[in-house]
């Protein structure tokens, strides 16, 4: 009785259409893993920062200033979608699309809501730019690096020249700036069951500090009496007088020290991340500064290097109140502890997700 064996069928070599298909794709992995993404945003920015500067001076057609903010708007937009795992070609091509269109219209209702939607992405951007940091000095560098994103976003904010009532913008920017940080800190953190019990102690202070400080400033603002507001407002004018400006209190209060103590738990727990999320606070007020007409380009950058400085001092207190409660005793064991301290995470080009 003979067996009868299967034949093997012929492999069918790949036709024409496949080999270009694998070809493209390949080439477009290789393009993604490589640094040329990252320099033409980095050309792109560039250009609309040049722009925007070109306006302000002003040299050049009027339309210069609004193009500069589309580019850097756009850019941002890319930035933000490709470091939260998002997809940057669709939203970046839709915020081109928007900036077009504002620039074209030129309604003001619709500069005024780009000039929201640049300060918001330029403030969240500012918070996921940035990587851990075993060290304070490391800590400084991405505070930072935060703070040059921001004022970035703030030149692409007022080159849209919106129209608005400055203590709304600045609160509606605020909140949305803290929503958009916290949503992207609710995926890079696991959700609120990563935030563990150091973590909802971090949250619970910078709430009370946010709180605290928005509210008092409020109700100085609305009801309180005469001699306390004059008191008040003597300091911060002797301060523009003597230093050339004052820095903002939620920024060197809040933002600063919980982006200097949050990148600094992250290279040791994920649960820095929900510290970093406060960093808004010191991100969007950078965005919003030039917006208020009564303060020179020269006061703004002066208020945001002290409230950098003075941010800094109190994050550098509070890592070091953090390390003395939590970590080892001794300069030994704390070299140690900063050697050991390598939590890994995606570099500041790459995707966080």
């Amino acid at each position: 009785m003979s067996t009868h064996v299967p034949r093997r069928r012929a492999i069918r070599p790949p036709s024409r259409s496949e080999r270009l298909r694998a070809r493209l794709s390949g080439g477009v992995l290789a393009i993604r893993r490589s640094r040329f993404p990252f320099l033409v945003w980095a050309a792109v920015v560039a250009a609309g920062l040049a722009a925007l500067v070109t306006a302000m001076v002003p040299v050049g057609p009027e339309w210069l200033g609004g193009a500069g903010a589309v580019a850097v708007a756009t850019a941002y937009t890319w930035g933000l979608a490709a470091r939260t795992g998002g997809r940057p070609v669709i939203f970046s091509a839709l915020a081109l699309a928007m900036g077009v269109a504002v620039l074209v219209s030129d309604e003001r209702v619709l500069r005024t809501g780009a000039a929201v939607m640049t300060c918001v992405v330029s403030a969240v951007l500012g918070v996921t730019a940035t990587v851990p940091a075993v060290r304070f000095v490391n800590a400084c560098r991405e505070a930072f690096v935060a703070t040059l994103v921001a004022s970035i976003g703030a030149l692409a904010t007022v080159g849209f020249e919106p129209v608005i009532t400055l203590v709304r913008f600045e609160y509606a920017t605020l909140g949305l700036s803290l929503l958009g940080a916290f949503a992207v800190v609710f995926r890079l953190g696991a959700g609120l069951h990563g935030l563990g019990r150091r973590g909802m102690l971090a949250v619970l202070l910078g709430s009370l500090v946010l709180a605290f400080t928005l509210a008092y400033a409020e109700l100085i603002r609305r009801y309180g009496p005469p001699g306390l507001v004059d008191h008040l407002l003597a300091g911060v004018h002797w301060s523009r007088d003597h230093l050339g400006a004052f820095p903002r209190p939620i920024e060197a209060m809040l933002g600063v020290p919980a982006l200097a103590w949050g990148c600094h738990m992250r290279a040791r727990r994920r649960q820095g991340w929900w510290v970093c999320a406060f960093g808004a606070a010191a991100t969007a007020p950078v965005a919003q500064a030039l917006l208020n007409p009564a303060i020179s380009y020269l006061e703004c950058g002066l208020s945001v290097l002290y409230g950098l400085v003075v941010g800094l001092l109190i994050g550098f207190v509070v890592i070091r109140l953090d390390l003395a409660i939590t970590g080892p005793r001794g300069s030994r064991a704390r070299r140690a502890e900063e050697a050991a301290a390598v939590r890994p995470e995606p570099a500041r080009t790459r995707a966080l997700l």
